[in-house]
């Protein structure tokens, strides 16, 4: 595995891959996709829906072909799009189906195929592979991928090489367990094939429900790509597609995607984003333009002598503990929530009826110790203290919030707890939406990194709000679980039920359920994978069924849509995770 990682003060230098009209990569703007939920054979409901994607500024579109049927149809989309004046271009989303993939190819701009489920079925088998059998599967393989790199060739269209840590195959899982490394390894065994056959036209994706898998796979896989640069004759610095898959929706769905998008985009990395919510596809498109306005308008971190944590694994940084009024701060306990003297009194009279969003810590009350990372003579000062203190970074300090705490968590003793603040401008004006995204974008991709002990988002001036943006993020980044948690992908022409219609049903019945995880997928591509992470899984199996795991176990099958989410509860209680919610008084 890679030892260095980098952040780029500028965006990493990436090849530009032109798909369509639109090129991605190079000196081009980051680029905003979004996906149909449409039924890919109902021609009409897709071009509606690709033309209000179009009207809200998406710049590419894809469509799920599932079947050879539904690849067929691209064709007639594709026409009826030019024909009312629309050349948007077109990507095909596939899964299992090769055959499926070779019909897409020759009516889109490009294909995404997932390493993971193009050539291999999932079994979940626990085997050894010798290097002898790896070698002769990679042979299988190429023979199934050849004839799709050379029809993208022949006709001039790019391909998505798209790793889903819900989707690995049993081959990469019993050598590299489903891990970042893992994803990292399958898309680059597609990838060297590409490049056997001189096919450069792709672009890399390394997508997962975990904000920290996700981050971490693809710290990985542009290291890994770096060093291919370096040792494999170049030609390696292929564009990136970020996303994290199955965000969900609301706030929640808005704070994961900006966690795993933005910390990235903030490192530099990214040519093209897609943000995926449990939501009509068009409210995707002003959450992914406003995570690229952040990004372009940052300014550039400071140089790091060494990285204060591993980039490409989670461990929490190593502070001494604090009494801070009633609460204890650092080490392993909670990462608690702060606010201003000003917020608190606004909120004081209602504390009891905030539920789980209360304040913990006054800032005024804290002892805090501020810090300006490059003030050497402070930070010599804070070290040579017998006994940790909680410190902070000054609202004046001018640099980027994410590379100030790590330069401040470079050079301080890992012994003191450290305070993250969301924003070190919290006068500026700025509308909710770019408050929320920016405050989890900062301190979610700090906490992704192990750093901070407290956060206080002073961004959004209404208390309420950011005391639950503050909570949401802690949940998000899963430093701190509150709530029940929730995996929901967005809905596709895979879909078998309603996805937001059902994840509300689920959410009406199960949200008191504190540290309970629910996954809700509309289809099996990315469920059993992505059920590893939840407790429990309500999966579409087949039209108006539905199969609901345990883990990534399938206990009960095909149970009618109407009674899954009745089973679901019976599930959970079977399980003892169970509790009667609180009667209102």
């Amino acid at each position: 595995m890679p030892q260095q990682f980098r952040s780029y003060s500028a965006r990493r230098p990436s090849r530009e891959v032109k798909t369509g009209r639109t090129t991605i990569g190079g000196a081009h703007p980051v680029r905003i996709q979004s996906m149909l939920t449409s039924d890919t054979m109902d021609t009409a409901a897709c071009v509606k829906e690709t033309l209000g994607l179009v009207r809200a500024e998406c710049e590419i579109v894809r469509i799920t072909a599932p079947t050879v049927k539904d690849a067929r149809n691209l064709e007639n989309i594709r026409e009826a799009l030019l024909a009312a004046g629309c050349d948007v271009p077109l990507v095909a989303d596939i899964h299992f189906k090769p055959e499926a993939a070779l019909e897409a190819a020759k009516w889109v701009d490009k294909v995404r195929i997932n390493p993971g489920n193009f050539a291999d079925s999932k079994k979940f088998n626990i085997r050894e592979y010798t290097d002898l059998e790896y070698a002769s599967e990679i042979s299988r393989i190429r023979e199934r991928f050849a004839p799709l790199v050379a029809l993208c060739k022949k006709r001039g269209i790019s391909m998505r090489i798209g790793t889903n840590h819900g989707s690995l195959s049993d081959r990469i899982m019993n050598r590299f367990g489903d891990t970042p490394l893992g994803m990292v390894e399958s898309a680059l065994e597609f990838a060297r094939l590409a490049r056997e056959f001189d096919y450069h036209d792709f672009v890399f994706s390394m997508k997962a429900s975990n904000p920290k898998v996700m981050i971490q796979a693809y710290r990985l896989l542009v290291s890994r790509l770096d060093e291919l640069e370096c040792t494999e004759g170049g030609g390696w610095t292929y564009p990136i597609h970020l996303g994290v898959t199955e965000a969900g929706d609301g706030e929640d769905g808005r704070i994961k995607s900006a966690i795993g998008i933005g910390s990235l985009l903030a490192d530099g990395i990214g040519d093209t984003i897609r943000v995926s919510l449990t939501e009509d596809s068009e409210h995707e498109i002003p959450v992914a333009q406003a995570l690229a306005k952040i990004a372009a308008h940052r300014k550039p971190a400071p140089e790091l002598e060494a990285w204060p944590f591993d980039p490409f694994s989670y461990t929490r940084r190593a502070s001494s503990v604090l009494q801070v009024g009633e609460y204890l701060v650092g080490g392993t306990e909670l990462v608690r929530v702060a606010v201003v003297q000003a917020a608190y009194d606004k909120v004081a009279h209602k504390i009891a009826g905030l539920g789980d969003y209360k304040p913990e810590l006054i800032i005024e009350n804290c002892g805090l110790v501020e810090v300006d990372p490059r003030d050497a003579a402070a930070v010599a000062r804070v070290n040579a203290s017998p006994a940790p203190l909680f410190v902070t970074i000054p609202d004046s300090c001018g640099l980027p919030v994410i590379g100030a705490y790590r330069l401040l968590a470079s050079q301080l003793d890992a012994r003191h707890p450290i305070l993250l603040k969301d924003t070190f401008t919290p006068a500026a004006p700025t509308d909710f939406v770019h408050n929320l995204l920016n405050a989890a974008t900062n301190i979610g991709s700090l906490l992704c990194d192990g750093i901070g002990d407290a956060v206080l988002v002073q961004g959004e001036e209404a208390p309420g709000q950011s005391l639950r943006i503050a909570y949401n993020i802690l949940q998000a980044a899963g430093v701190r679980i509150f709530k029940t948690d929730y995996v929901a992908c967005p809905s596709c022409g895979r879909t078998l039920f309603n996805l937001q219609e059902t994840t509300a049903r689920i959410k009406a019945a199960t949200s008191h359920l504190k540290g309970v995880k629910i996954a809700i997928m509309g289809c099996i591509v990315n469920g059993p994978g992505e059920m590893a992470d939840a407790d429990f899984g309500y999966v579409g199996g087949a039209p108006g069924k539905v199969n609901l795991y345990v883990g990534k176990t399938p206990v009960k099958f095909n149970i009618p849509q109407a009674e899954a989410v009745d089973r679901l509860v019976d599930l959970i209680r079977e399980h003892g995770r169970w509790v009667e919610p609180a009667t209102a008084v």
